[in-house]
């Protein structure tokens, strides 16, 4: 990819980015409900909540609020939670956004190191015995709420076996060891049905590739096939899970909130939705900003690593 696309596609990204934070900024000025009695609670002096209206600036057009909003976003400042105490909401992210990241992180991890040998597992056997049963063994993953999993293994990991802890959460810069403790049962959950996405897409995506020519001529020359699966399928195949991946680490940051509340981990599912109950609405903002901007440079990344794992997708420039 040349640095004139890139540019390109930094541009569209910004455009994105513009669109979602109007977007959000717009719904949550919509929400019913007036900050300024969330703030300071019923049966208070008109006036009382008049002058906080003034203060907040909710009584300024819409539009104004945005510009003056997306001004100090651009320079870092997403401003203040309206409720007590009223800390700048972009250290409540940065202390939040951590946990959502390494869970995140982790069930990808997981996901890809047990999804990778399935797939090519049940490529090689494809429409044996072990392609049809892990075929349906990720069908049943699929059609296994999160939810119920997380539950799940709560009931059985911590209430029975008590293998993990529940609701404490131990950061990284704390101790690795006891952060990789409280945090492996989450990810697991995360990963759950990641692994059946990854493996169904990355074993159809082998399939197709096996009957391609240079597989048969690979095959013709005698190499393992292992060898094969790996060496030569593999990387090709690679397209829709790199894809796949680039959408659901977006997507993973933005749907802990239920692994998280289970959990009871201070991750920005929690925040979000601590923020939207109470009507703190910069936190909202604030985050859905944060995630949006996190989504859009890792598909950018996914782009441009289309050309790594092909060459033949590079375009040629005169």
């Amino acid at each position: 990819m040349t640095l004139r696309n890139v540019s390109v596609r930094v541009l569209e990204l910004v455009a994105v980015l513009l669109i979602v934070s109007f977007g959000v900024f717009l719904m949550v000025a919509l929400i019913p409900g007036d900050p300024a009695t969330a703030i300071l609670g019923e049966g208070k002096p008109p006036e009382q909540y008049e002058a906080l209206r003034q203060e907040l600036g909710l009584n300024d057009p819409v539009l104004s609020r945005y510009f003056d909003w997306l001004g100090g976003a651009v320079t870092g400042d997403l401003g203040n939670s309206i409720l007590p105490p009223r800390t700048p909401v972009g250290e409540r992210l940065l202390a939040a956004l951590p946990v959502s990241l390494e869970l995140a992180a982790l069930g990808l991890i997981i996901a890809l190191v047990v999804a990778l040998p399935l797939a090519l597992w049940a490529a090689a056997r494809q429409g044996g015995l072990v392609d049809r049963v892990i075929g349906a063994t990720m069908f049943g993953l699929l059609s296994v709420p999160s939810f119920l999993a997380g539950l799940l293994l709560i009931m059985y990991c911590v209430n029975e076996q008590g293998w993990f802890p529940r609701s404490q959460w131990v950061r990284l810069s704390d101790s690795i060891s006891g952060n990789l403790h409280h945090a492996i049962l989450p990810a697991i959950v995360i990963a759950l049905s990641e692994i059946a996405l990854f493996t169904r897409i990355l074993r159809n995506d082998l399939v197709v590739t096996l009957q391609e020519d240079f597989i048969l001529a690979a095959r013709a020359k005698g190499l393992a096939p292992w060898r094969i699966m790996v060496g030569d399928a593999l990387r090709p195949s690679s397209f829709s899970l790199v894809t796949l991946l680039g959408i659901s680490t977006g997507r993973l940051i933005g749907s802990t909130v239920i692994v998280e509340y289970l959990f009871a981990l201070p991750g920005m599912g929690s925040l979000v939705v601590s923020g939207a109950q109470t009507g703190n609405f910069p936190i909202v903002q604030g985050a859905v900003l944060v995630t949006a901007i996190i989504y859009v440079l890792v598909n950018m990344c996914v782009d441009l690593s289309y050309g790594i794992l092909d060459p033949r997708t590079r375009r040629v420039h005169v």
